[in-house]
């Protein structure tokens, strides 16, 4: 009986394990798909990147902007931007690149600032329903919260 006991209690955590695993895997959110943009010092929105992937490596561009035209009425451009990037028009720019998955984030890409060109290593992650997206400068680092859209 001793040994029916084991077997069944072996069993009973093995299964357990296994759900509990497969629940965790499968309630980690995808960062794949559209998220908005917030500006830090007024909060609001800014545009939309759409994030997707592209031979197993995750990248996101802009898709839309809450003012996609400039004060002459021509569509904005990253004029701060350097090679192919400068003068493209901001809707379209890619501007999360490279990222790879490593564990529950997506590691070792970059993400441009369309409004000063520089590019700053970064990673992305799912939490609470809103996209991280952390960009580095050296041992700094800034954090933003991207809220899906709809």
């Amino acid at each position: 009986m001793t040994r029916s006991k084991n077997i069944n209690r072996i069993s009973f955590f093995t299964i357990l394990t296994v759900l509990l695993v497969a629940h965790t895997l499968s309630a980690a959110e995808s960062p794949i798909g559209k998220w908005k943009t917030i500006d830090q010092k007024t909060g609001k929105v800014v545009s939309t990147v759409e994030i997707y992937d592209q031979g197993g490596k995750l990248f996101g561009k802009i898709v839309a902007l809450i003012e996609p035209n400039d004060p002459q009425g021509k569509p904005k451009i990253c004029d701060a931007c350097k090679g192919t990037d400068k003068d493209k028009p901001i809707i379209g720019l890619v501007i999360l690149r490279d990222l790879s998955p490593g564990g529950d984030r997506y590691k070792g890409g970059t993400v441009l600032d369309p409004e000063d060109g520089k590019i700053y290593p970064a990673e992305i992650w799912v939490e609470d329903g809103a996209l991280k997206m952390r960009g580095y400068l050296g041992i700094l680092h800034r954090t933003q919260a991207w809220p899906k859209a709809n």
